[in-house]
């Protein structure tokens, strides 16, 4: 053994080992592969192979890659064998880091390969803290994965202004062997984590713009070691690509979940769409040309260009959503739907949840997420007919929506923002709503910016010849048969009665009358009208509009023998909703109908 060898294995005296078999200090599979290379030089060829020893002093572990060939006698005979041993030490330790680290990550990705990363480096390396940071600005940084003394840390945000980690985000290799707190004193977490050294690398993406760093600390000095910086290195290339691939994983994500959303939505939207064709709406166009009908249509051709909210005041019956439809399709939200809301016939608890949606599972029944009224509006129109109806505290999310342009459905923290023109109807006097406590003053207020008063039917007589025709045209076609109008008699009932549920009981009636017809000519019996009312309200000074309206349903009631709903209900005579008749029941104060009351 030369003195380098001796040396190099911490052997001070060659005497002990002097005769001793070479095989024997190398110690397993080792020995047995020295045997092998023996083997090969005593048969005069060359045996070889990488074997562990370490020192016999200090015991430091140590690889060699050794040469095992013969040295010949004067007839080409091996005599002798000759061990040259080569110390691949750090090559060997780096080939098993790499393998380790390469070997832990190689088969997972996002998330599990940053963690499986950092724990991988900071045990193979021997350091106490790992980490990688998405830095993308520059200023803020925000940890993916974080080794702590053996364990993974829960992930922490930071500025990077006056910690080590600045100077890695301008693009280059930082290493910092000892007093990194001196070295950094504005860093208090360094002094959290009694940090003494440091290494860090940045990651690039594809376009080598910088997106983050790659990190180790120790709680110990660090020696300058060209291959840490080398794994460090070749693995923040790996977690640079792996940050972008990720990106792009959570961007076609959102992308996805955006296509499904507007797939729902469109689903919806669909759904309803269906709904209101399946509705028989009260008549398809605008009929008439008296002066206050063309006042108000004067009013709509003015505010149909804008985006402002407008307040239809008027009776029940007088075509509110008509003119919602014609507000709309002159507008420029035309190609986005007009939903329909009758706040009225909404019951109390499900109100919000119509409006604005709920999420599974947010009350007793929510089996499924359902998409609301303003939500499926976005973009276009929303009608919300009778919203004095509106509970109070729902008004108060109705405030937000115009105010804001924002809602959470029920169940859920999500603010969704919508862009919805807000179009709102009442058959009663909004002001002593106000006064009773029933209706916000500020949603009023919010409301009522351009208000349009529809005209009852009994202010616009001279249409009532053209809407009857009107009628009959699309009855006649129905029905199947041949109508050709009313008698002179019963066209003057028609005219002269004073039609407290407006265009919608006009309707009732004509259909009524043309069923009942037995030839092209239609007549109108007095008791298919209110008697109270016959003579027009002009006629009856003395009585007020809501006893007209009073005494119209209390007729309407003892026809069908207090009943309200079905299809010889008071409400299908009236042309009202089953929910709109009882609600206005109430506030007319009507008695519930006794049998001895029915004639």
């Amino acid at each position: 053994m030369n003195a380098g060898g001796m040396e190099l294995l911490e052997i001070c005296d060659f005497e002990p080992l002097k005769n001793s078999r070479w095989v024997e200090f190398w110690e397993g599979k080792d020995r047995a592969a020295a045997q092998s290379a023996i083997d090969a030089a005593r048969g005069g060829g060359m045996g070889r192979f990488v074997g562990f020893f370490p020192t016999t002093q200090t015991r430091k572990p140590m690889w060699f890659d050794v040469v095992v060939s013969s040295i010949l006698d004067g007839d080409g005979k091996p005599e002798r064998l000759i061990a040259v041993s080569r110390d691949v030490t750090e090559k060997k330790r780096a080939e098993d880091m790499l393998r380790t680290i390469t070997e832990g990550t190689a088969s997972v990705t996002g998330k599990e390969f940053f963690h499986c990363l950092v724990r991988h480096l900071a045990v193979g390396l021997g350091v106490r803290y790992a980490f990688l940071a998405e830095c993308r600005d520059r200023k803020h940084a925000r940890s993916v994965a974080f080794w702590d003394t053996g364990a993974f840390g829960e992930n922490f945000e930071y500025d990077v202004a006056g910690t080590p980690c600045n100077n890695v985000l301008e693009g280059r290799t930082c290493f910092y062997p000892n007093r990194l707190q001196t070295l950094f004193p504005e860093d208090v977490g360094l002094a959290d984590w009694a940090a003494e050294s440091y290494l860090g690398v940045p990651l690039l993406d594809s376009m080598s713009r910088i997106i983050g760093h790659l990190v180790i600390l120790n709680d110990k000095p660090m020696e300058q070691d060209p291959l840490w910086v080398s794994v460090l290195e070749t693995f923040a290339a790996r977690a640079g690509a792996e940050l972008e691939r990720q990106e792009a994983d959570d961007k076609l994500r959102a992308a996805m979940a955006e296509v499904e959303t507007l797939k729902n939505r469109l689903q919806a939207e669909n759904l309803y769409l269906q709904e209101e064709i399946r509705t028989e709406h009260n008549f398809e166009e605008i009929v008439g040309n008296s002066p206050p009908l063309l006042a108000a249509l004067s009013q709509v051709e003015q505010v149909a260009g804008t985006d402002s909210t407008v307040l239809f005041v008027g009776e029940t019956g007088t075509g509110k959503e008509l003119f919602a439809r014609a507000i709309h399709s002159r507008s420029s939200r035309r190609e986005r739907p007009l939903v329909k809301v009758n706040c009225g016939a909404i019951p109390d608890g499900l109100v919000e949840s119509e409006l604005f949606g709920h999420v599974r599972g947010a009350f007793t029944g929510a089996l499924e997420k359902r998409v609301g009224r303003f939500e499926l509006a976005n973009g276009g129109t929303i009608f919300l007919d009778e919203v004095v109806e509106l509970p109070l505290e729902t008004q108060v999310k109705l405030l937000r929506v115009l105010q804001e342009k924002e809602f959470e459905p029920v169940g859920s923290s999500r603010t969704i923002r919508v862009n919805v023109r807000v179009l709102a109807a009442s058959n009663r006097d909004l002001e002593e709503a106000v006064h009773a406590g029933a209706f916000r003053a500020d949603l009023l207020y919010r409301l009522n910016v351009f208000p349009i008063r529809v005209p009852a039917l009994r202010q616009r007589r001279g249409d009532i010849p053209l809407l009857v025709n009107f009628f009959l045209g699309t009855l006649s076609k129905r029905l199947g048969k041949c109508l050709d109008g009313f008698s002179r008699a019963s066209m003057d009932r028609l005219t002269s009665y004073a039609w407290p549920g407006n265009i919608r009981e006009l309707q009732n009636v004509v259909e009524r009358a043309a069923i009942l017809a037995r030839g092209p000519i239609l007549e109108i019996d007095q008791d298919m009208l209110a008697p109270s009312s016959a003579s027009g309200v002009e006629a009856d000074g003395s009585r007020t509009l809501e006893e007209l309206e009073r005494s119209h349903i209390r007729a309407a009631l003892k026809s069908t023998g207090g009943v309200v709903e079905g299809p010889r209900g008071a409400a299908s005579i009236l042309g009202l909703h089953p929910n709109t008749l009882r609600s206005r029941i109430k506030k007319l104060g009507i008695e519930r109908i006794r049998p001895h009351e029915i004639s």
